[in-house]
């Protein structure tokens, strides 16, 4: 389980991949991956290409970072979900919320 993370020259745009099982357990590290970002009016893409799960406290996470980034005005793009993954995603509504790619 680890999370990385780019942020381009400009700091508009950040890019933060999950690894492994999106738990509880990777709160502080997820958390790092963008709060010293400015938030509004970046672009942030979350891929899970390589994310096997993702429980509660990780759809909690996705909600932080989205308060972080403005809220109705975010720009938060998630992509490379796994089937199993975008269920999860689709039954919570996150459709509604974030753009799911």
């Amino acid at each position: 389980m680890s999370i990385s993370s780019t942020v381009s020259d400009n700091g508009k745009k950040v890019s933060i991949a999950v690894s492994g099982k999106f738990d509880f357990q990777l709160y502080d590290e997820f958390r790092s991956s963008y709060v010293e970002t400015l938030g509004a009016g970046v672009q942030y893409i979350v891929n899970l290409a390589d994310t096997d799960y993702l429980d509660s406290s990780a759809l909690g996470m996705l909600l932080l970072l989205r308060e972080h980034a403005g809220g109705e005005g975010s720009r938060i793009e998630i992509s490379n979900s796994s089937a199993d993954v975008k269920k999860i995603l689709d039954v919570a509504n996150f459709g509604k919320l974030f753009d799911i790619n």
